[in-house]
């Protein structure tokens, strides 16, 4: 089995530079744009946004633009960002006119925009059954000739990339309460905790788009006090 530096090697030799979709602070992305540096001239860094320019993912942005001189980074709405506002969703700001685009619309977008074909992603098979069954079915268990995308993790496991990133002395990844780390969720009441206990000003900025998610703090708030009567 080919590790993540086999499978980059084999795209770098057929093109210099490539996209890589970047969360910021995840452990998968983290590692990546590490494991990619060394081959590729260029490589442009796409970060998909919920709420734009807070401040603890700006402080991941920056590391990264500031520890890779060959990486530069783009920021463009999340592809879940436009059914949120099409339909309101916790009293954002409706527009019914909204257009919708997929994960592979906005690939076509950043393809066209820097005129690179090659995309990377951090997908895993280890992130469950619908992943696996996509992965093995690609050479390598990692490069799609036909959509030029690639997955050079593939084959690794969570604790594989922790690993990785700690032996390098990179970045800790974000961590969410007691979970994995993860993308911004509006929905989940620890990342929303998370950011009143590190972050006040984001967590206001959070609400300002989303002004009913403060709901999910006042029910978390109201059943801790239950339980302490």
């Amino acid at each position: 089995m080919k590790t993540a530096t086999d499978i980059i090697r084999l795209v770098a030799c057929e093109s210099d530079r490539a996209i890589l979709f970047h969360s910021a602070s995840g452990k998968d992305s983290i590692a990546l744009v590490d494991l990619m540096h060394p081959y590729f001239r260029e490589i442009v860094c796409v970060y998909m946004y919920i709420v734009k320019d807070l401040r603890h993912i700006n402080r991941y942005l920056n590391y990264a633009q500031n520890k890779y001189t060959k990486a530069r980074f783009v920021q463009v709405p999340h592809y879940t960002l436009g059914a949120d506002i099409k339909n309101g969703y916790l009293g954002m700001r409706q527009n019914p006119n909204q257009r919708q685009y997929s994960l592979a619309d906005i690939t076509d977008k950043v393809r066209e925009r820097t005129g690179i074909e090659w995309c990377f992603f951090g997908f895993k098979q280890s992130d469950g059954l619908n992943r696996r069954l996509m992965l093995r079915q690609y050479e390598q268990q990692a490069i799609c000739r036909k959509t030029m995308k690639c997955y050079p993790l593939s084959t690794y496991k969570n604790a594989d990339v922790l690993e990785y990133i700690r032996r390098q002395g990179l970045i800790t990844p974000l961590k969410y309460g007691k979970g994995q780390s993860a993308d911004t969720d509006i929905n989940d009441v620890n990342y929303l905790l998370w950011l009143r206990q590190n972050y006040p000003d984001d967590l206001q900025k959070v609400f300002q788009t989303y002004p009913y998610a403060e709901r999910f703090l006042f029910e978390y708030d109201y059943k801790q006090k239950s339980l302490s009567t």
